[in-house]
């Protein structure tokens, strides 16, 4: 979908930070760590030095809009379904943790840094 995520990933090459997973998630999950940055003019995804996820969503931090433009934004960066994404903290913070079910980390990084 053109323009729906910002910079065509271009900002995405460098690996994702994931995180370990809890006991709650099953083997082959990952957890990745998103900062959200709601009202933006465009939506998209980029990769800061850091290896923090960075998510710009157009949609209103208002009854739970922007997570559910997070979840739309990493279901089609990631190409699974928006039911694979859970955030599991952070649901009123800009800083956020989501699980993928079915998504190794390896997984997440590989397709976060594939070329457009």
């Amino acid at each position: 979908m053109p323009g729906a995520d910002g910079a065509g990933r271009g900002g995405a090459r460098r690996g994702a930070r994931t995180t370990a997973a809890s006991g709650h998630d099953a083997p082959g999950d990952a957890r990745l760590t998103v900062d959200v940055h709601p009202r933006a003019g465009t939506s998209g995804l980029e990769v800061r030095p850091d290896g923090v996820l960075r998510a710009r969503v157009a949609a209103a931090p208002v009854d739970g809009a922007a997570n559910q433009a997070l979840r739309s934004l990493l279901a089609d960066a990631l190409g699974c379904p928006r039911s694979a994404i859970e955030i599991v903290q952070g649901k009123r913070a800009r800083r956020k943790v989501v699980r993928l079910r079915g998504l190794s980390a390896d997984a997440v990084r590989r397709r976060l840094a594939r070329p457009d």
